[in-house]
Parts: C-alpha cells; structure tokens; sequence
C-alpha cells in the first residue's frame, strides 16, 4: 500500500461541523460517485437524511439483495465500485448474496451498513447483526468506523481496495452514534492506494521461452482481462501472434466469437472445439483466469500434455490449482506488455483448431413451430450489434446466453459466474442500464430466477429506466430437471414451475408494457418490438420444457467427454 492524500469539496456555505452522515454524502461526492443504490432503515437513517439534503443520485430498490446486484453490475460495466446501502440486521444480511458475488467474480464493490450505536453493540439490540464478521470470508476487506472524522479516510480507502489489483467488495461498517456525531470535517486526509510488484524477469524469459518452443499453444482468456481494461491489448497479441484462444464464461466478448482465433467458450457447457484444444495442447497461456472446476472439469486430467504460463494480478492463484511453470503476477497489463508473445511455426495446429472448429457448427432448427431459445438469442444480439448488453440470471438461459450470444466486449456480458446466484438478472440490467445509458440492456431471464427478484419491476416502473426483459419460461427449474433427467434417472424432485403466474399480467400489474410469444414466426416481430421500445418492456417467450443445454461434460468427468444431444438417454 502507498499513501494518497484526498481532499473534500468546498461546501456551499463553511459549516463550522459536520456530522458523521453528511461526511458519508460528502465524501461519496469526492470520490466521484455519481449513483448508490439502497434501501433505508433505523441504523442508516442519518444517512439517508443527508442524502435528501444533498446531491448524490440514490435508486431506492425493492428489496436490498437487489441493491447489492445492480451495485456489482455497476462496477463491472464501468470498472469503478458500485455502491449499495442498506440498514443493520436484515438489510445487512441481505446484501450478503451480492457480496459474495462480486468477491467470487471479483467486482469492485462498496458497501455501507447502518449499524446500532456503538454503546448497544454486543447487547443483541434491536436489529444487531455482525454483519462485520458474517462478511469477513467475502470481502476483501471490512471496517467499522468508530468516529466521525474518520469516515473520508476509511471510505477512500474502501475504494481504493475495492478497485486496485484484483478487485472485490469492501464493507464499511457505520455505527448510528458515528452517523449522528458532529465533529470539524478533516479537509485533507491520507488513504492507501495498492501497489502491485513489476512482473518478475524470471517468470517473464520462462514464459517466453515456453510460448517459443510450444507446437500447440493455446490462450485461456479469462474475466481478469477485462477487469483490466486489457482487452483491446489482448486482441492485439492475439492477432500479431496468431495463437488460437479460448475464453471461460467471465472471459466472454474478449475476443468476438467470428474472431478467426476464438474458439469458444470452455468448460462444462463449452464448445466441443474449446474443451478439444485445450485437451491437445501443449501450451496454455492463462492470462486472467482462475482454473474454476466449472472450466477445467476433472483437473487431474485438464490440458494432460500441457505447460502453464499463468498471468494474473492475485499472487494466490497462481499455483493453487494447477502448477504454473511460469507464473508471472503483476498488473495484466505490465505483463501483458513485458511479455514477447513469439511462437514458432504453429500452422499445422492452426489448421488443426480451424477444422476442430468446423467440424461441429452450432444447429438452430428446431422441430416443430415452437421456440428455440439458443437461435432467439443469437438472432437477438446480432440484430442490436455492438451495442447489446446481457444481464443474465442462472439457468439454461445462461448457458444458451453465453453459447450463443454475439458480445463485442467482455462488459457486455454480465452474469453471476463463481456464485450462480439466480435473481440477478434483473437488479443487474438495472444496474448496467444506469452505469451505461448509451448501451441497450437486455436482462435474460429465466422463469425460476425472474421470480427471485420480480419487485425490480417497481424500480424500473419509478425511474423509467428502459431495459428489455426477455423472460426464458420452460416451466420449470430447467437446469436441475435436465440433471435430474440425466443423472438421477429422471426422479423430478421439486421443478415444476407449471403454476408460474401470467407474467404479462403481472409485469402490467407494475406499469411495464409487456407481451407473449410461443411460435418461432414470431421472433422477428418480437425483437423488433424490444428493440423499438422506448421504456422498459417484458417479452415473455415460452419454450419446450424438456430442451436440454449440450454439450455437456458430466460431473466428475474430463472435458474430454463431452455429451451431446445424440448421447442423451
């Protein structure tokens, strides 16, 4: 850590004192955020209190998880921290959901809760959570601040964590007697910044000495590029080195998918061609990545025949899963630029990736008139172009999303990838929509997850805040029933959603225009419908309940053994 010097804004008027609320709004105000996301309550009261009197933009969601979701897909659209406030005891605990998102798919993240006065504290008062302890295993790191004067201090350095290296959430505990208190506003103080090591010359010539001496190297594009604002330098050694790549689900829209080196998504629900490659290879170049077990499948016999160069910011991962013969940890950019990216003669495994690719093309007829969701969605964002933004709840609507969709950055494509947190879809658009107006925001949801967090309609309705819902409906709990169908000898055990409401109802029951469609010739007219709306608007579209995700590599299994439609029982 190195120490940085802030500064508050003149007030208007030179207030002799401060109270410990306003400092909150004030400092927020310094350090350049421009919205917060929350709901209020007894221990955040003074807060809220001076947000009323000032002029920090806040989104009174419906429920606090979904303030925590549209926080973290704040911060993943702009690369700063999302804020999300939320009252002691229950509107503590239920940001939980969101922080451990945003600390497993590393998101910079700022969250403020109210807490009982500081005399109260250990005396299981009302609305007395330790929300401090209960979030120390997913946070980066966590405060409670014990006075007044200390808040500008503790919140710059809650940004400054939450934003530098490898990025995540921060909690900053706020006692209701600290919020209350009045003291002189400190008009400079001193935070801490991180500082990254330079990436080490040893692991640098290693690594370069490998990618050399590689006949099959391969690229393993993870979410970190993007984090970094690297992507743009990522396709550029991409293409200068003509090594093929794959990308895992956070890694999504690095590389676009007609790139002639991209091969697709890896993993459990990858492309045959990806999970081949990386099985054949024997040279991965990790830039970003984490070897997540939904990537790598059965690790003991992940890429058999390869080497690893592993560039990423966290000293932790390196080495934790997988042996890294050259690990190089710094800022991805340093060592993006550090590294001479030089292969020798690979054209004879270029074809070889190339015709992998080939081989098997993705099919989107579907039998019958009914729906087919994966060609729904790839016709939706190659219509909308560069500008498509998919928030994306959990489900077989995910992976479709994520096989299928056309993402020209890693931004693009928000979805809650190490947690699978259903019901973040729709907070998450809400999020991405106010951090990006310019972007045109699509939350992809499923029937199951929707209902998570089906309140945000009301926050759409109040703001107006123009994101398209496409609601997925199988009727069913789709990912669970197709491994009940697979794995558990077709014994469905609490997936049936037949009961689901009419959602066009409901979403006009909330003021949001909303329609239906179940036949295939009605796409066309459906995503023009959606792209034509000038405010929020739900497309319910109702497909087969027994579609299936393929391919699929089985629990336990290698990547290698991929099954497909054809395999099915």
């Amino acid at each position: 850590m190195n120490a940085m010097t802030q500064t508050l804004p003149e007030p208007d008027t030179e207030p002799a004192t401060r109270t410990g609320a306003q400092l909150v709004v004030d400092t927020l105000a310094a350090l350049g955020v421009d919205c917060v996301f929350g709901y209020p309550g007894g221990a955040i009261m003074p807060v809220y209190d001076a947000i009323a009197h000032g002029k920090t933009r806040h989104i009174l969601v419906r429920h606090e998880q979904a303030a925590a979701f549209a926080a973290d897909a704040y911060g993943r659209m702009t690369g700063r921290a999302g804020v999300c406030l939320a009252t002691s005891g229950p509107g503590a605990t239920n940001l939980i959901t969101g922080i451990a998102n945003a600390y497993l798919d590393s998101v910079p993240m700022v969250a403020i809760t109210g807490q009982v006065a500081q005399p109260m504290m250990g005396t299981d008062a009302f609305q007395e959570t330790d929300i401090f302890g209960m979030t120390m295993p997913i946070v980066k790191h966590s405060v409670i601040v014990r006075r007044p004067e200390d808040i500008p201090a503790a919140l710059s350095e809650a940004f400054s964590i939450a934003e530098s290296g490898r990025p995540g959430p921060v909690l900053v505990d706020l006692p209701k007697d600290v919020q209350q208190a009045v003291c002189e506003p400190p008009r400079k103080w001193r935070g801490q910044a991180e500082i990254l090591p330079s990436p080490s010359p040893e692991a640098v010539a290693e690594a370069e000495r490998l990618i050399a001496a590689a006949e099959r190297p391969l690229f393993y594009l993870g979410g970190g590029i993007g984090r970094a604002e690297a992507t743009e330098m990522i396709r550029r050694i991409v293409d200068a080195s003509g090594i093929p790549a794959v990308a895992t689900l956070q890694g999504l829209g690095v590389l676009p998918p007609e790139h002639p080196a991209m091969l697709g998504m890896l993993g459990m629900h990858g492309h045959r061609a990806a999970n081949l490659a990386v099985q054949e290879s024997d040279l991965l170049i990790v830039v970003g990545a984490r070897f997540d077990d939904r990537a790598t499948g059965k690790l003991a016999e992940f890429a058999p025949h390869a080497s690893i160069v592993h560039i990423d910011v966290d000293a932790a991962e390196m080495g934790k899963l997988r042996h890294a013969h050259a690990p190089v940890c710094s800022n991805l950019k340093s060592s993006l630029a550090a590294i001479d990216f030089a292969p020798g003669d690979i054209a004879e495994w270029c074809d070889a990736v190339a015709a992998m690719r080939a081989a098997q093309p993705p099919r989107y007829d579907a039998p019958g008139n009914g729906i087919y969701a994966p060609a729904l969605l790839k016709q939706l964002s190659e219509r909308v172009g560069d500008s498509f933004v998919a928030a994306c709840d959990v489900g077989q609507h995910q992976m479709w999303v994520a096989q299928h969709c056309r993402f020209a950055h890693p931004r693009a494509h928000l979805t809650s990838g190490g947690l699978g947190a259903m019901g973040y879809g729709l907070p998450a658009a809400i999020g991405a929509k106010l951090a990006d107006p310019e972007a045109d925001v699509f939350a992809i949801c499923g029937d199951g997850g929707f209902q998570m967090n089906i309140q945000e309609l009301a926050t759409l309705r109040r703001y107006g805040i123009p994101v398209k819902i496409v609601l997925i409906d199988n009727a069913m709990l789709g990912l669970v029933r197709q491994w009940q169908e697979l794995f558990f000898a077709g014994n469905y055990s609490e997936v049936d959603l037949s009961d689901n409401p009419d959602f066009v109802e409901v979403a006009n029951a909330f003021g949001i225009e909303a329609f239906c469609i179940e036949r295939h010739d009605e796409v066309d007219g459906a995503i023009t419908r959606l792209m034509e709306a000038r405010g929020p608007i739900l497309a319910h579209v109702r497909i087969d309940p027994e579609e299936n995700v393929w391919p699929l590599v089985p629990p336990g299994a290698s990547n290698a053994e991929m099954m497909e439609k054809r395999d099915e029982p």
